[in-house]
């Protein structure tokens, strides 16, 4: 979605309109992707070119409903409250669900994989696409709940008719402290994408460990996530803390990255242990980096969407090009006696942490005293 896509989300309002348009076109768009070629049963033809171009459109459908039901749902929480300990209790238990959905989609797999005993390449595709189809419908569910379950934040009303001025896209970009949060947002988003994406090469590749766990390694750091999200909703926050949590999972990601270097594959069951800090660092950069964009928005929440929605396009936009590079590498197999794979889920995370931390000690967060609500976000 390009700029203006980002301000008309929020110039219409209805956060739950462009919530539900972009989960359509994610459930279609990835049904498409996991099944068949469209434009190849229309044509009628087989041809490589024909794939790319179909899989790639429904691609790029993907990312436009995504980004909407992205950006809309994040929005909603500036526009539930604008105390800052309500806000990222939010975040909290948007990552704590976030974790949640990511082991049901383990628990999906796992019983599809034993209900069905694939015989041939088609038989393994097609467990594949069940796991997709599946993913899809739970997915709908839960969204016809939210839908049902939330109704549209009164907050935007309320601020509205105080007649406070509504804030351009362009004015962000004369704020020092928006480029301080997109800085360290995109180096958590790098630091979370890129160990994801290598994690289960580093394990069987480099540790020599079982394939189950390709497995049990992810789903230690997602409950471990979990954990985490959970208390951090019973606090109380303040910019200072924010930061101080932020700094604690950066620290956490650098020792864990010196140890994902250093771990010879004779010791690879301290993985395990590993996957314990990875877990707990992840929820701490992940909620206050998010809580530091709630900070950036304070009460300009009409120009929340474009502050969510831009910085979402430049951590994907890095994550894209790092993980090109790492690829464009494979070629070379090994630096010295060590994998691509292994200096790039080690060096490039804990880089990108070490920056992260730098970056926030430079950031002044200045959250109002605000007293904590007594009264629901949603009414």
């Amino acid at each position: 979605m390009d700029i203006y896509d980002l301000h008309w989300i929020d110039r219409f309002g209805h956060f739950k309109i462009c919530h539900i348009a972009g989960s359509v076109l994610v459930a279609i768009s990835f049904s498409s992707v996991f099944g068949v070629c469209v434009p190849c049963k229309i044509f009628k033809t087989d041809s490589a070119t024909m794939e790319t171009v179909g899989y790639s459109i429904f691609a790029a459908i993907f990312n436009v409903g995504w980004a909407a039901t992205q950006v809309s749902h994040m929005s909603m929480v500036n526009c539930m409250t604008l105390n800052p300990t309500s806000r990222v209790a939010l975040a909290s238990c948007r990552n704590a669900f976030t974790m949640v959905a990511n082991l049901s989609l383990f628990a999906v797999a796992l019983a599809v994989f034993n209900l069905s005993k694939p015989k041939t390449p088609v038989d393994i595709e097609n467990q594949y696409r069940w796991i997709a189809y599946l993913s899809i419908l739970i997915g709908c569910c839960f969204v016809g709940i939210f839908l049902v379950g939330t109704k549209e934040p009164r907050l935007r009303q309320e601020i509205e008719g105080k007649s406070l001025h509504r804030i351009s896209w362009k004015d962000w970009f004369k704020k020092v402290l928006y480029y301080q949060v997109a800085l360290v947002y995109m180096l958590t988003r790098l630091v979370t994408n890129v160990s994801q994406a290598l994690l289960a090469f580093y394990v069987i590749n480099d540790l020599q460990m079982a394939q189950s766990s390709k497995a049990i390694v992810p789903a230690i750091i997602y409950i471990f996530s979990f954990v985490v999200s959970v208390i951090l909703q019973e606090m109380k926050w303040t910019g200072q803390r924010i930061k101080a949590f932020f700094t604690a999972g950066g620290i956490l990601w650098i020792f864990s990255g010196a140890g994902i270097f250093l771990l010879p594959s004779s010791l690879h069951n301290l993985m395990y242990l590993l996957s314990v800090i990875i877990g707990v660092a992840n929820a701490l950069m992940t909620v206050t980096g998010i809580s530091m964009q709630s900070v950036l928005v304070g009460e300009d929440i009409n120009g929340s969407a474009f502050v969510y929605g831009s910085l979402s396009f430049l951590d994907k936009v890095s994550c894209g090009i790092a993980l090109y590079v790492i690829e464009s590498y494979q070629d070379f197999s090994s630096i010295g006696s060590l994998s691509i794979t292994r200096y790039g889920l080690s060096l490039i995370t804990a880089s990108c942490a070490l920056l992260g931390v730098l970056v926030t000690y430079t950031i002044n967060l200045e959250t109002p005293n605000l007293k904590h609500l007594t009264e629901p976000l949603l009414a």
